[in-house]
């Protein structure tokens, strides 16, 4: 999942040419809840989005690429058009533009396309919760990019984060039993490079990005890794057959777990602050816990919550 912040002053901020009213600060408070709220639902969407897809890889045998085709294509459209009815002129101004393509190709394949291609695949192998909590190992490549560009050692806290976040790897993959794996390498591999995949979505040519607004940023993006991936797949040529409910499972992922959840969580960071919605929407992996084992039966050992619960502490301490 790439997820984009479009926020360019951070809320509560008081421009120092106005003085600040009980009207604004209730102004500011109402932008700052709306905000939290949106986070956590696109957290929720996001969490649902990744047990509809293991639901539609069981029941329907789709193969985790042809999904990501179709999730991407799929969000491209919904994405060009909220694009087109916001923005057209910054529409235009991309398509003209060769670096801007450029910086979009970069973070649509590396980032966007990658993370997508390692969140179903990891799903597929595991299920929706680990393959979730493992994407947010994005932490640790984040962090192990900001002190190698920094040229410095991790710190307390981050050394910290380290080694709870490996540990938590370690539980999910072994069930505390080092002599074997309760999953497949595969999925952790996947699930880890997901994550890596969501840390250069950050990385990548953000700065070239900045000129336009994140709906343009995705349609493009998108564009070019559905058309790349579906070169590739050739969804056309097995196409998987569906009724009524897995139509229904697929519009869901599309639309609501991929647009839907990018939207909100856009919206969120603008009006609450990114750092707030980042926390707020780490309810995701509870969400597609909670979803997986009630929807699938999906069984989860003592260890996959010990796991969980080290992974995610590392959201917490590297906000700090």
């Amino acid at each position: 999942m790439s997820r984009e912040d479009e926020s360019t002053e951070a809320p509560g901020t008081v421009s120092m040419r106005t003085e600040a009213t009980p009207a604004a600060h209730a102004s500011t408070r109402a932008r700052v809840i709306r905000g939290s709220v949106l986070a956590l639902v696109s957290g929720v969407c996001f969490g649902l989005s990744g047990t509809a897809s293991k639901c539609l890889m069981e029941a329907y045998a789709i193969d985790p690429l042809w999904l990501s085709s179709a999730r991407q294509l799929g969000a491209c459209v919904l994405f060009m058009i909220a694009a087109l009815m916001t923005t057209p002129d910054k529409v235009r101004a991309c398509a003209r533009s060769p670096r801007l393509l450029g910086a979009i190709a970069a973070y649509g394949l590396c980032g966007i396309l990658l993370s997508q291609i390692g969140y179903l695949e990891a799903i597929d192998m595991t299920n929706a919760a680990t393959a979730t909590v493992l994407e947010n190992s994005s932490l640790l490549f984040l962090l192990l990019y900001t002190c190698v560009s920094h040229r410095r050692l991790p710190r307390g806290l981050e050394t910290v984060s380290v080694v709870l976040a490996l540990a938590g790897i370690y539980l999910l993959a072994t069930g505390g039993d080092p002599t074997g794996f309760v999953v497949p390498v595969a999925g952790i591999a996947w699930g880890v490079a997901a994550g890596l995949a969501t840390a250069l979505i950050s990385i990548l040519p953000a700065r070239s990005l900045e000129v336009i607004p994140s709906f343009v940023t995705n349609a493009f993006a998108m564009l070019m890794g559905g058309i790349v991936l579906t070169a590739f797949v050739r969804p056309w040529e097995h196409a998987p057959s569906l009724d009524l409910v897995g139509w229904l499972l697929l519009a869901f992922v599309v639309v609501i777990g991929t647009f839907g959840a990018y939207a909100l969580y856009v919206r969120a960071a603008r009006e609450a602050g990114p750092m707030r919605a980042a926390l707020l929407a780490a309810v995701e992996p509870v969400v597609a816990l909670v979803t997986s084992a009630a929807w699938l039966g999906q069984v989860f050992l003592p260890t996959d919550f010990v796991g969980f619960a080290l992974i995610m502490t590392t959201v917490f301490l590297t906000a700090r």
